[in-house]
């Protein structure tokens, strides 16, 4: 059928304070047809968390044996716990015609696109328009401690070097014409070839009713 799809998987990484995760969030609201990637991770659940929900949480033995059998498509342990995204709920989820969405810094980008899903990804890396309006963002969040939004911007100029690495640069100037550019980005590469397995049924239709005319 014309209308069958293979999914993709959309990678939007940012500096703390550009508006990745708005962005994010609106994006899941508003089309169905997006689901959030559920990384593993080792370390302990917090309060209101739930297994399969927010996390899947293994310990460390069971996160290494993922790693062992290529069980995650890419993965990083940060401060002593491993995180990282299971192969398996991706790969069904994007068979089904399903997107997935990812919220990962450029090492997961990068192991994502080396990975054997790599061609079904899109990057999109997202720049605040300025380093001044960077720091406020995250200032006016009021979330941070003054040693923490520090830290955070001496992270972003490093972030932001890999800005090359991604198939669409945005600058977040005004969210709602980001957001609409994201739209317009994911309507394109829904309708890439490489997408639309039933095409080439169809051209082959096209060709027998010819003949028969």
């Amino acid at each position: 059928m014309i209308g069958d799809r293979n999914g993709l998987l959309l990678v939007i990484s940012s500096p703390s304070g550009a508006g990745k995760s708005t962005l994010t969030r609106r994006l899941l609201a508003e089309d169905a047809a997006f689901e959030m990637s559920i990384s593993a991770t080792t370390r302990p659940a917090r309060d209101g968390e739930t297994h399969g929900e927010h996390y899947f949480f293994l310990d460390r033995t069971e996160f290494e044996a993922q790693i062992a059998d290529d069980g995650l498509l890419e993965y990083a342990e940060v401060f002593g716990n491993f995180y990282g995204t299971p192969k398996a709920p991706v790969e069904t989820a994007i068979g089904k015609g399903r997107d997935v969405l990812f919220d990962v810094d450029w090492q997961g980008a990068q192991q994502l696109r080396l990975s054997a899903l790599g061609s079904s990804v899109v990057s999109i890396f997202i720049l605040p328009p300025s380093i001044q309006t960077l720091e406020q963002r995250l200032i006016s969040r009021g979330q941070d401690a003054p040693e923490v939004i520090e830290r955070r911007m001496g992270q972003a100029m490093s972030e932001i070097s890999h800005w090359a690495e991604y198939d669409y640069v945005l600058v977040n100037d005004d969210l709602d014409t980001c957001y609409a550019q994201i739209d317009t980005i994911v309507s394109a590469e829904r309708l890439r070839l490489g997408r639309q397995p039933g095409i080439r049924g169809f051209v082959d239709g096209l060709g027998r009713e010819f003949h028969k005319r």
